[in-house]
């Protein structure tokens, strides 16, 4: 019998991350008290100016077709904020809008790979990463990353991963899921790399805003001219903004680079919806006290889980310096019981945890890291508490 569907889709994982959170809300669906503590999506609501300029948009008619790459004077505003926040300099043709980050990652990609190229994947990674360059036609190549260091990649182990079929690289900073930020030496030495080798960084920065502690996110575009031209800035609005749902992302690269994505986007969805646009430009004209406001509740909330966590012997957990996730070792209960069952993975972990005290969080298998487990603290102050009450009831009964 003829095969029907394609070899890409029966290559692609379908995502933990999102399995997880499905299950937990149908639990939710049929009365149970669950704490999410799984998806990436911050919990406060998008800022009224923002929805207000999305209405006007609509009554002032912006609901036609717009230019594949964005309109011009989002473009304009997204090229100013680059200066301003990042000191990059990218002209409004250098720049593409997308309907969000995850789009601006997987139209970079069609837009680079050929079949066979390969791409490294820093492990533990964003679950989406390695499938996006799967669909892509491309193969992701997985490089350990040390604990010690934050599980940062080093420019040692990014070169001990080249071959001659090495097209790109990916970077996240602040990452997902460890919250780790690096810093301007660690990006020095990993550019200096990609510049040797001539091999794009794909630049993931859209936890940029969240960074605490006094960090600074610095994007590694910014170093020189030589790793600029091999980089592909990737962003968006969805954390910064609360707007995971509007679907807000935008990409800066070389002009060839853009012109492809532009081509590739223009044939797949024409462009970003206009409404959305339109709201974007609200988001950056607008005062941004909304973002400030957002960061300073998140940094709460996670010193509470830092607090919380650092006395639960059982588990230790890497610091977070960005982002809203915690990321949790929960090795020391592998070989251990839960009413009779071992755990043995994350996997079981996080569906015994959720099963019998109904806390949803995400096994850290999902992102190539089993003796882990992430939290989001991208939810109410209450809740956490909760969530975290329960965990220790869960560990109480593992012997």
């Amino acid at each position: 019998m003829k095969k029907m569907i394609s070899d890409r889709v029966s290559e692609t994982k379908p995502s933990i991350t999102l399995a997880i959170t499905a299950k937990a809300k149908e639990m939710v669906k049929s009365g149970k008290d669950v704490i999410g503590f799984g998806a990436g999506e911050p919990d406060f609501d998008t800022p009224e100016f923002i929805k207000e300029a999305a209405i006007q948009a609509i009554k002032d008619g912006h609901t036609k077709y717009t230019p594949a790459v964005g309109v011009l004077e989002l473009r304009k505003l997204i090229s100013e904020k680059l200066k301003k926040d990042n000191d990059l300099d990218y002209s409004p043709e250098q720049i593409i809008v997308n309907s969000g980050a995850k789009h601006s990652l997987s139209t970079a990609f069609q837009s680079i790979l050929n079949p066979g190229d390969e791409v490294i994947v820093p492990v533990p990674y964003w679950v989406s990463y390695p499938e996006i360059v799967r669909i892509a036609g491309g193969i992701p190549i997985f490089v350990d990353t040390e604990e010690k260091n934050d599980f940062k990649m080093t420019a040692s182990t990014l070169e001990k991963a080249i071959t001659d079929k090495t097209k790109a690289v990916y970077l996240n900073s602040p990452s997902n899921p460890v919250g780790a930020v690096y810093t301007l030496d660690e990006l020095k030495a990993i550019a200096d790399i990609a510049v040797k080798h001539q091999i794009y960084v794909i630049s993931d920065e859209i936890y940029e805003k969240l960074v605490y502690d006094e960090e600074k996110h610095i994007s590694i575009a910014s170093l020189n001219e030589d790793i600029k031209k091999l980089t592909i800035v990737v962003n968006g609005m969805s954390k910064s903004h609360a707007m995971t749902g509007w679907r807000l992302g935008y990409t800066a690269a070389s002009s060839e680079v853009i012109k492809a994505m532009g081509t590739i986007q223009g044939h797949a969805v024409s462009h970003p919806s206009s409404i959305t646009q339109y709201a974007g430009i609200a988001a950056l004209t607008c005062p941004q006290d909304c973002i400030n406001n957002m960061i300073a509740e998140y940094d709460k909330r996670r010193k509470y889980c830092i607090e919380r966590l650092d006395k639960i012997t059982e588990l230790s957990y890497i610091y977070p310096k960005g982002a809203f996730y915690v990321f949790i070792n929960i090795s020391g209960v592998y070989g251990k019981k839960y009413r009779g069952t071992t755990i043995q993975s994350s996997m079981d972990f996080a569906n015994l945890i959720l099963d019998n005290e109904m806390v949803a969080l995400v096994p850290g298998i999902a992102f190539g890291a089993d003796n882990f487990v992430r939290i989001s603290y991208a939810t109410s102050m209450e809740e956490i508490a909760k969530g975290l009450d329960r965990i220790e009831n869960f560990l109480k009964e593992i012997d």
